[in-house]
């Protein structure tokens, strides 16, 4: 049964789609089946995969189809799951749709649990399942929290940094109330990590006191192979694996796995 991980902070540009992205991608490279779920309108994370069309069926659909528990099937899916450049990792891809959903969601039937029944329909098929949520606390972030066992949470290493995060963590609490018991916070990840800046270790520094444990080794740097990749439609660790970028989301993927020895180029 897949381990499933919601990316998620409602703030934007914290590198929340680059970690859903390459943590999905380091993770297949580790010969893990992985599924990447994009619930971002903006379709980011399908972008950075080489989805740059609005495809004839995605998580549109499969969110449609959850309205009625346990309708969602893994037949039905067969046609929204595509093939990503790597053998072990699969994406369900974004959709514009997703905001006129969201709207409509408000008063249905189901609406917190519907990424969930597209979950239960594939758990079995995959060993994760990473949802990139959007960057804002609504229905389909609910929906990611509720479908998901664990959160992992960027948070930017700038200014403001920790701003949002006490709403995130009370969203989370009611979520783990009413709708999912189990839910538990995987970590904090540091993201644009620059070692030669006071601010980066000042926040370093915060968030330690925040998360206490709950926070990664890895620390994610700023990176130029990082920020070009998604224009080209790879990951990183096919754009340029030997970049640091890349590196780093292969340390954060061994710490996830509790394994260490890094993966041979080649």
């Amino acid at each position: 049964m897949a381990k499933t991980i919601a990316i998620s902070n409602q703030k934007g540009g914290v590198g929340k789609t680059t970690t859903a992205v390459n943590l999905s991608a380091s993770l297949a490279a580790f010969e893990r089946k992985v599924l990447l779920i994009d619930l971002d309108p903006q379709g980011n994370a399908s972008q950075g995969l080489g989805y740059n069309e609005v495809q004839d069926e995605d998580i549109f659909e499969a969110l449609e189809a959850a309205e009625i528990p346990g309708s969602v099937t893994q037949d039905l899916l067969k046609g929204i799951i595509k093939p990503t450049g790597l053998k072990f990792m699969n994406l369900i891809p974004s959709s514009p749709g997703l905001a006129g959903l969201e709207m409509s969601l408000v008063n249905a039937p189901n609406r917190e649990g519907r990424l969930k029944e597209v979950v239960r329909a594939i758990q079995d098929e995959y060993e994760f399942i990473i949802i990139d949520s959007p960057p804002s606390l609504n229905l389909l972030t609910i929906n990611a929290l509720t479908a998901a066992d664990t959160i992992l949470i960027p948070v930017q290493c700038e200014y403001y940094a920790m701003q949002g995060l006490a709403e995130l963590f009370n969203t989370i609490r009611l979520v783990q109330k009413n709708m999912n018991p189990k839910l538990q916070i995987e970590g904090a990840l540091l993201t644009m990590y620059d070692a030669r800046l006071t601010l980066s270790k000042q926040v370093m520094d915060e968030v330690k006191s925040c998360f206490s444990e709950k926070i990664f080794k890895t620390l994610i740097p700023r990176n130029v192979k990082l920020a070009e990749s998604p224009s080209h439609g790879k990951p990183v660790i096919m754009y340029d694996i030997q970049s640091v970028g890349s590196k780093s989301y292969i340390s954060l993927a061994e710490e996830i796995l509790g394994i260490q020895g890094g993966l041979k180029n080649g």
